[in-house]
């Protein structure tokens, strides 16, 4: 399809007959409010109300060649190479997974926890970083801590890196397997934080293609026969890695959350372990306390 103007309303038009087969009217207008955000710095008011006005051509250039990206299936997020994370704009690569509403409730719930808890200034480990979005966010609002991410991943690393330089953020970064490295012989933490692979291999025929064909499967799934793994392998780090009065911090799977709370209860080294469901009511959050 052409693009009768260079206005607005007719890139949205342009948008809606190239994208429609992909996306809902209502996600597809977010998408579209994104793209001007990233190209026209308007706000999601200025998009509606700049609807009837004409746009230069450099700027329709880069949003029709956005909307060209998209129709291949790629997340928007990859295709403008960031995503909002509670408030702040983060870097993504393929090499990432795209930051989740679910995982800016961990950050608020652990941010809140941790300006009411009794422990010292606070030296906590991410494992699993991805972009660096909990990290980053965490050492943003919390600047006294001392924060450690770890990723097997070195392109991961990368893009966390430079997030963690765009918002002015000390944080030092490890790149290690948590499955086969021990991650404590140097220091201990009083903050555990860990959003790990928890997507099993047999869900992925239930997923969105867009997920599945372009998200690194390295940090969405698990296998079948032991979906659990990683959350067994953190835990079982905290007799080490944790010190006294810790807390651990987990985003779940809410199909899983209960075999992780009675793996960590059978451990017998936490005061508590307590899960917490997300704002759609599910089992998404785990939160223990060490002895």
């Amino acid at each position: 399809m052409r693009i009768a103007s260079n206005k607005l309303s007719d890139l949205y038009e342009f948008y809606k007959s190239e994208l429609s087969s992909i996306y809902d009217s209502g996600e597809l207008y977010a998408i579209f409010e994104l793209v001007c955000e990233k190209f026209l710095g308007y706000s999601k008011s200025q998009v509606k109300s700049n609807f009837q006005e004409k746009i230069n051509q450099s700027d329709l250039i880069n949003i029709y060649n956005t909307g060209k990206e998209l129709q291949k299936g790629i997340p928007v997020q990859y295709v403008l190479k960031e995503a909002f994370f509670y408030g702040l704009t983060f870097r993504v690569s393929p090499a990432t997974l795209i930051p989740r509403p679910e995982t800016e409730e961990l950050v608020d719930l652990m941010i809140r926890e941790l300006k009411k808890s009794a422990l010292p200034k606070f030296q906590i480990l991410d494992i699993g970083t991805g972009s660096g979005c909990i990290p980053v966010t965490l050492k943003k609002y919390l600047p006294e801590a001392a924060v450690t991410a770890i990723d097997v991943s070195e392109e991961a690393l990368q893009i966390a890196k430079s997030n963690a330089i765009k918002h002015d953020t000390d944080i030092d970064f490890v790149l290690a397997d948590i499955l086969s490295t021990d991650i404590c012989h140097l220091q201990t933490f009083n903050v555990i934080v860990s959003n790990p692979p928890y997507v099993l291999n047999s869900e992925a025929t239930q997923m969105e293609e867009r997920v599945v064909n372009h998200e690194p499967h390295l940090a969405l799934f698990v296998e079948d026969n032991d979906p659990i793994i990683f959350y067994k392998r953190i835990v079982d780090l905290c007799t080490s890695c944790l010190e006294s009065r810790g807390l651990l911090f987990f985003e779940l799977n809410p199909m899983y959350a209960q075999p992780v709370k009675n793996y960590a209860d059978a451990g017998n080294f936490f005061i508590f372990t307590e899960i917490l469901n997300d704002m759609s009511g599910k089992q998404r959050f785990l939160k223990a306390q060490k002895k």
